[in-house]
């Protein structure tokens, strides 16, 4: 089975990659690499000893999908494809809807023309907004609180739509939660673009000296200890979730949301602790004001994934620190790019 992925030579586009490779299946990845570089895929390849078909591509481009696709003949997408940034999200909403829209559309009708009818989509926790339960479940209300999150939701929505007037179409909504970590090997690991907008990677940055500290946004939260909780989730875990989804989709259709999170909150103190006890490193911070559009707690409850797609997550906060920071040691640079 040839699976596509848009977006592929991502962090968690690569991560997935190595375990499908690993699972049996053939890949080809579509990047533009606006957020992304081919070394990505060259250790891909290293890790997997298996070659991966690539072409530099833009997903909004019809006209390229569809050389892929009379080439490849892929039987499923996972598509990962679209730009992520929350903050550049709010000062250029316009950008993030025509790219991430027009992206999913294009896809969409390229698939129909080809017969391709499995999609899994890499969704968000953010389309739930202000969580009004905890742990969140699928059907908790949805509502955003940025065009990022907005164009999740919409493509969300795109996609149900497409599957209950195509009933040969196979959905599954990844919905995830703060993926961290990195590979094992420390080849590949999150390589931000610019500056990052995640805690890991400022975390990384502050213990490694190329920050002089950490901000903590906010220590007043009513929180245990007062500062932000998510569910944080390892990639490599994330990645295995999209091997499950995969041969969900092969055997079903229809569309399915599903969360891919831990279950558990941690806050930015139970980070920056993790990290110095399992790298025995420091990690400098100071308190700071809370961000605008913050939001106190919110991590998954992944009842249905384990049930739906008999998938679970294996590792710990720890492991999470840890990988991450193998990875910051061994490619300070990143992909080799200042």
């Amino acid at each position: 089975m040839k699976i596509l992925l848009t977006g592929g030579a991502g962090f968690i586009g690569s991560h997935t990659c190595v375990e499908l490779l690993e699972a049996g299946y053939d890949v080809v990845v579509a990047d533009n690499y606006v957020n992304s570089q081919p070394e990505a895929l060259r250790r891909v390849e290293a890790i997997a000893g298996r070659k991966v078909a690539s072409y530099e591509a833009d997903v909004c481009d019809a006209a390229a999908m569809d050389r892929l696709f009379a080439a490849e003949k892929p039987d499923a997408v996972i598509h990962f494809a679209g730009l992520k940034a929350v903050g550049e999200s709010v000062e250029k909403p316009l950008m993030y809807y025509r790219n991430n829209l027009d992206s999913t559309l294009t896809l969409l009708e390229t698939m129909k023309k080809y017969g391709c009818s499995r999609i899994v989509f890499s969704s968000s926790a953010t389309v739930y907004g202000q969580p009004e339960v905890l742990p969140v479940p699928e059907t908790a209300r949805l509502g955003c609180s940025s065009p990022y999150g907005w164009t999740k939701y919409m493509i969300e929505q795109i996609l149900r739509d497409q599957a209950a007037a195509d009933k040969e179409l196979s959905v599954v909504l990844l919905r995830y939660f703060n993926p961290v970590g990195a590979h094992p090997s420390g080849l590949i690991g999150e390589n931000p673009n610019g500056r990052p907008n995640n805690l890991m990677p400022n975390v990384l940055n502050a213990a490694s000296g190329r920050m002089k500290e950490l901000k903590v946004f906010g220590g007043d939260y009513d929180t245990p200890d007062g500062t932000c909780v998510r569910d944080y989730i390892h990639v490599v875990d994330l990645a295995k979730g999209h091997v499950c989804a995969i041969r969900y989709a092969a055997e079903h259709t229809g569309c399915e949301a599903v969360n891919l999170g831990t279950g558990v909150g941690y806050s930015v103190l139970d980070i920056i602790k993790s990290f110095e006890k399992s790298t025995g490193v420091k990690v400098p911070y100071v308190m700071a004001d809370r961000r605008p559009g913050d939001i106190p707690a919110v991590y998954a409850d992944p009842r249905k994934a384990a049930a739906l797609l008999g998938w679970h997550t294996e590792k710990s906060l720890d492991d999470m620190c840890r990988d991450a920071w193998a990875f910051k040691e061994k490619n300070p640079n990143g992909y080799g790019a200042e």
